[in-house]
Formats: structure tokens, sequence, C-alpha cells
């Protein structure tokens, strides 16, 4: 189990090419599984979550063939084997197989998924949802078990909070489904609306993504399909803020504006300066830090994603700074982390106060989860002296090369075995 070696003080220079959305290549993979024809996805990240669903999908019996970040799947001769959860104890996001196998076989046996213990992420809309298209569901033994003998059948889904993983798989369910399928209270977040386009390459009729309803035309048409993944906002924000806490200016290659809004807002509030470039982005920290309060929200809000991050750039503002999480309760567990570093945050149910102006200094410190993880890294890049952050596996969960993409701008950052 590898470590990283932090020692801070450096402003941080240079240019970062934003990887594949880990989060949008996640579910278009597990589409694939729908469809006997060939599919191409470009831009796929390299990151381990990305590795084991690859793998997941060679156990059902999919074909692939990797070149560099693409890859074709052929899920022609994939079959609904059962998985263990050994397989997918590593992520969240092997639930979302559950309703392309239960679409195109009639069945399917998922293991309950692991992933980061960042609180409570229940199976219930997802079993909602394909309960409400008329498969029988049940969870029991640690497995889900879903069954639809005489096919899916279209209907009307109301979410009770707008989901990503659950409008995911509602979508891709609804795909093969007789019918039209009419999606309300959906996530609007752009990977939702990059799965909507993967899938209408591939034969799928979709109208009304990245809105609060959507409307699904099926059974669809499947054909050979080629996609792109969109670039990944959550990796580009954690950058920014990279920039924004050293003191530095950084270029975010391939990011897009429009998926960054909210973060684009939060960070010039707090004293950083964005502009638009060549190639995406340039984020410039070159001034004083000001305290921001943030509230976590479905998008368009401020991503849950980057909570930590945003933690770990105010504890370097002048002033105090609220912090409230509304999507997650337990996705403070970088707090104590910080405070080792020697952050000043105090803990009031969901809302973390922060104030800014702690003088940090290096020590060992902890992965808990995978963004809990990479807020650490951001502590150590401006802390005095040595940070050691052990079990980065968490990182490499969702990070490409981030040591690497840190070095080449000026971090003083290595990788050493634990």
């Amino acid at each position: 189990m590898d470590k990283l070696r932090i020692q801070g003080g450096r402003a941080l220079h240079g240019s970062v090419a934003i990887a594949g959305a880990k989060n949008a290549a996640l579910p278009q993979l597990a589409a694939t599984l729908l469809s006997p024809h060939p599919v191409e996805l470009a831009n796929l990240p390299d990151v381990s979550d990305v590795a084991n669903m690859l793998t997941l999908l060679e156990q059902y019996g999919a074909r692939i063939v990797r070149t560099d970040r693409d890859a074709i799947i052929d899920a022609g001769p994939a079959r609904p084997a059962e998985t263990g959860y050994d397989t997918v104890r590593r992520m969240r996001a092997t639930v979302l197989v559950l309703g392309p196998l239960l679409a195109r076989f009639g069945e399917a046996r998922v293991s309950l998924p692991g992933g980061c213990a960042i609180g409570a992420r229940p199976v219930d809309m997802h079993v909602s949802a394909l309960s409400a298209l008329g498969a029988d569901v049940r969870v029991e033994g640690g497995f889900i078990h879903a069954r639809a003998p005489k096919g899916l059948r279209g209907n009307r889904l109301v979410l009770p909070s707008p989901s990503v993983g659950a409008t995911e798989t509602a979508i891709m369910a609804a795909t093969a489904a007789a019918g039209e399928t009419e999606i309300l209270n959906a996530a609007r977040e752009p990977e939702v609306i990059d799965l909507a386009a993967s899938l209408g390459a591939m034969g799928a009729v979709i109208e009304g993504a990245g809105t609060h309803r959507i409307l699904i035309n099926g059974p669809a048409s499947w054909r050979p399909a080629a996609h792109r993944i969109m670039p990944d906002r959550i990796e580009a924000g954690t950058y920014a803020i990279a920039a924004a806490i050293t003191g530095g200016q950084i270029e975010l290659s391939g990011a897009r504006l429009e998926h960054m809004a909210s973060v684009v807002q939060a960070l010039e509030l707090a004293g950083a300066r964005v502009w638009p470039g060549d190639r995406g982005l340039v984020v410039s920290g070159d001034g004083a830090l000001r305290g921001t309060d943030v509230t976590t929200e479905p998008y368009p809000g401020f991503p849950t994603d980057l909570q930590a991050q945003f933690m770990a750039l105010m504890t370097q503002a002048d002033g105090a700074s609220m912090i409230r999480e509304t999507i997650f309760e337990s996705r403070f567990m970088h707090v104590p982390e910080l405070v080792r570093l020697g952050a000043n945050i105090r803990l009031q149910g969901r809302t973390a106060v922060v104030r800014g102006g702690a003088r940090l200094h290096g020590a060992q410190v902890m992965a808990t989860d995978l963004r809990a993880s990479v807020s650490l890294v951001l502590a150590g890049l401006i802390a005095e002296g040595e940070t050691v952050l052990n079990r980065v596996y968490h990182l490499d969960r969702g990070y490409e090369q981030l040591d690497l993409k840190l070095r080449r701008c000026g971090a003083q950052i290595e990788r050493a075995a634990q």
C-alpha cells in the first residue's frame, strides 16, 4: 500500500490536462451491457474505478480491446453471471450494471456495492425505479436480485430526490422498456447528459437530459456506436483549488466553464481569479483569500465532491467560513485529519465552521475516502515541513496520476511504498 510524501510551501504554476470524468465513464461502461453491438468509448480516465468496471464487464462475458485512453466493449457474448462481493467492494458504481443486465436479459443478481464510507447511500431508489418499470426486485443475503421475465414496461417515475445514480439506472433500464418512460425530479448533472448522449449514439431515444423531466421511448434499436467521455469537472475543480491555495496559477486544459459555474463563483468570492484560456480555464490565486460560505447541493449547486477540497482552501482564508453538507451525512471525516495539520475547524451537525489563517504543519495523516484524501494533499501543499498521506489507494480510484501532475506544476510530492 503506497503513501505520499509532500513538502509544502511551493506555489504551483503550469498546465494540467484534465482527464475524462470517472463519474461519466462508469455508467457509460455499464450501459454497454444493454447492446449486442460494439461500443467505443474514448477519453476513459486511467483510474482504478474504471479498471475495476472493465474487469466486471469481462466477468459478464464482454470482450474488451483497450488502447491508451479508449476502449471498444463488445457485450454481444455477455451473460448475467453472478458477481461476488470481492469484485464490487472497491466501488459504489457497480450497482449501475443492475439496470442494463435486467433490461437485456430479464434477470440480474448483483452484490450490494462498496466504495467510500461517506454515509448511507441506499439502493432504495434504484430498486423503486426498476420496480416501477415492472421488475420484481428483492434485496437479501447481501445481493440485489431483479427479475422481469416478461420484459420491462414504460411508466412514470417520480424520484424522491434527484439522485444521480438512480436517474442513471432508470434511464438505462427504460431504454429497453416497452413504451414511454417519464422520469420526474431527475438529476441534472452533466454526467447524466453525457450518459444520455452516449445511449443516443447507441440507438436510444431520450429527451430532456439536463432537466428535471426526462422522456425515454423504448425499446431502443441498438447499433454500433462511438462516444467521447466528458472532462472531469471534479478533477478540474480540485486543481483550481490547488492553484488558489498555493498562490499559484494553473491552466486546466480541457476544463469546461459551463460545467463549473458554482465552483468558479465560490472561488472568485474567495479571492481567486478564473478566466477562459485557449485550451480550457486558467485559475490564479495571487491575491488574499477571503472566508466564503458554501452549501453542497445537487447540480447546478456546489458539488459535494469538492466540499473537502474547498474546506482545505478556507483554512487559509481571512475570517471565518461555514461549509454545510446536505448530500451525505458522514462527509466530514477529513476534518480530524485537517485539524492534525493545524486547521481550526469546529463541527456543528452538518455544518463545519472554519476559522481561516491557520498555520499548517506537516504530519502523518490518513485518507478515509476519495475526496477527503485529496483535501489532505491540498493542505500538505501549503503546510510547513513534511506531510505523509497514508492509504492513497483511495486517491487512485478517482485521480489520474495526481502526484505526477502536481509535480509538473512544481509541487514537491513523491509516492513511496508503505
